[in-house]
């Protein structure tokens, strides 16, 4: 059993898909599926371009907004980029940071990771940081060692009364984008670990109140039994995000008949 203290949170990342005009049509069908009144906490990450859009959407509903990056400054000569303080304005709460795909195909390093959560807490976000390994390093039984140094090295510079904002999501990156998702005995050995380690860093009442998110391959089919694992407090969706009625089904937590189709 999670605390009361950690409400469980559910974020569907949109990835690099819909334009603003077809992100609006998505947002407006998830909203029409999701119950107005929940016990947890739901979030979409639009791409950067549809964040204005689909923000106004969300206005007085359930459904948070989440941005998918940022830059680890708030203003400067950084084309291309985007800060905290812009992610703000246009109503983000929530952030994703060091997710795998941006660690393997930009190079993004814990370093740079764990300057992007800085600067996410300086902008008043809620940061979600991604760790996870790969399926070389779990074959060599590294999976543990490369999920901890991960965890530290992004959380490093991070005061400890920063933690209670802070999200983890577990995303083992052989199970993202693969149909692939982890076991419950993998999900829950993984989240343990994590928590003794913020635990070990930050202290066992400030740990307690750290949500950690499991990601890779989440769908409705796998949602109950994920979210029966100890330690887990919620989700990141990817390609089911995409997909308003599946979506707004895990949001409910899994049973097709538990949220109106």
């Amino acid at each position: 059993m999670r605390p009361p203290i950690r409400r469980p949170l559910v974020i569907g990342n949109w990835k690099m898909h819909t334009t603003a005009r077809t992100a609006k049509h998505l947002a407006r069908e998830i909203l029409a599926h999701v119950p107005a009144r929940l016990d947890r906490e739901v979030a979409i990450a639009p791409p950067f371009t549809a964040l204005a859009a689909v923000g106004p959407l969300l206005d007085g509903s359930p459904v948070r907004l989440a941005a998918q990056d940022l830059f680890w400054e708030d203003e400067g000569p950084f084309t291309g980029e985007i800060s905290g303080p812009m992610l703000k304005e246009t109503g983000v709460e929530y952030v994703l940071l060091g997710h795998s795909e941006r660690r393997i195909y930009l190079g993004e390093s814990d370093l740079i990771v764990s300057r992007k959560v800085q600067a996410a807490m300086r902008a008043g976000l809620l940061p979600v940081v991604c760790v996870g390994e790969d399926q070389v390093e779990r074959d060599a039984g590294r999976a543990q060692q490369v999920v901890r140094e991960q965890l530290l090295k992004s959380l490093e510079g991070l005061p400890d009364a920063e933690v209670d904002r802070l999200c983890i999501a577990y995303e083992p990156v052989w199970a993202i984008g693969t149909g692939r998702s982890a076991s419950a005995a993998d999900a829950t050995e993984m989240h343990a670990l994590i928590r003794l380690e913020i635990e070990a860093r930050f202290g066992a009442d400030r740990s307690e109140r750290v949500r950690i998110l499991y990601g890779g391959s989440v769908t409705e089919r796998n949602i109950d039994a994920l979210m029966a694992c100890a330690e887990v407090d919620g989700v990141l969706v990817g390609g089911a995000s995409l997909r308003a009625l599946e979506f707004a089904r895990i949001a409910g937590f899994g049973a097709p008949g538990r949220v109106d189709s």
